[in-house]
């Protein structure tokens, strides 16, 4: 096969919930898990995903948001692909954080009982003003460090940074795999991994690269994502420029508006000063007549004068 024959990527959101949603994988699944969470292999015993299904309904819908929720031995693992940039995308995916986990009480339980959740985003867009691709958030003090809770947990793996450097973890390999787009891609992480199922993965990948329907699924998939992130561009500009206009006709405005009070604020102090003065002087006049009628001279009506 062509190194550059292209293949179905797996950073698109429904060919990674084929791959990783699909309960027969959960071999693959846990070793996904184990490597971004650095956790042991062994410490995962189930795996139950919640929402597997990929409805053409849901396909279609503008702006839809394909996640994968798990429960992970007890603990709440939500897992989403997201290719566009969100302006609030921190704070929607702490919205979402909560949401997983309130959502797991019932009337009647204690608060104790409410699971640990970990969200785990895997962002094809740099995010934090960093180096790292991986960036793991909990609650704690700001001066001890202690933590709050260890039932919140959010991690973001950036995968535009994870290109430009390894850190030759086993969530180097995954990352490596989720960003490949080519045969050649697939045939470099074949030839150098350790882990089986990466190696699964791949199987996989081709297979779905192979399948017609899929191919289908995944270029309408990835043409609907283009288009909203353009439709997203275009309305920031127009908002953009929205704004520049209305500013420049506030400022216009404003500016009329202090220059006419300054006006006024300066005119008024400057004519009480030249008044003043003005007055001043026609006393210096009347009392320099005066005093010359009486035969003083010029020399001692300027010493009276101070001047």
């Amino acid at each position: 096969m062509n190194a550059e024959t292209p293949i179905v990527k797996l950073k698109l959101d429904v060919i990674f919930k084929r791959v990783f949603g699909d309960e027969n994988n959960t071999d693959i699944i846990a070793a996904f898990l184990s490597a971004l969470l650095e956790i042991s292999r062994e410490s995962i015993e189930k795996i139950t995903i919640s929402n597997v299904e990929l409805t053409p309904e849901y396909m279609e819908q503008k702006f839809s948001r394909l996640d994968l929720k798990m429960d992970v031995d007890g603990k709440t693992v939500n897992v989403e692909m997201q290719i566009n940039y969100e302006p609030d995308f921190r704070e929607r995916t702490l919205f979402y954080w909560s949401k997983l986990y309130s959502d797991e009480l019932r009337t009647g339980d204690e608060y104790g009982t409410l699971k640990r959740t970990v969200c785990i985003n895997l962002i094809d867009f740099n995010l934090f003003d960093c180096e790292d691709y991986h960036s793991h958030f909990r609650v704690m003090e700001t001066s001890r460090h202690e933590v709050l809770t260890d039932k919140l947990a959010i991690h973001f793996f950036e995968l535009k940074k994870k290109r430009q450097y390894s850190n030759h973890k086993p969530m180097d390999d995954w990352l490596d795999l989720i960003n490949a787009e080519t045969e050649g891609d697939l045939m470099e992480i074949q030839n150098t991994t350790a882990i089986p199922e990466i190696k699964k993965t791949i199987v996989i990948v081709r297979h779905l690269s192979g399948d017609e329907k899929v191919r289908q699924e995944a270029y309408y998939r990835e043409k609907r994502l283009h288009d909203e992130a353009t439709a997203l561009r275009h309305a920031r500009r127009e908002g953009l420029a929205e704004g520049l206009t209305q500013g420049r006709a506030e400022g216009l405005t404003q500016g009329r508006a202090e220059g006419l009070t300054q006006g006024r604020a300066e005119g008024l102090t400057q004519g009480r000063a030249e008044g003043r003065a003005e007055g001043r002087s026609e006393v210096t006049q009347e009392l320099t007549h005066r005093w010359l009628e009486m035969g003083m001279s010029e020399a001692e009506i300027k010493k009276l004068l101070g001047e």
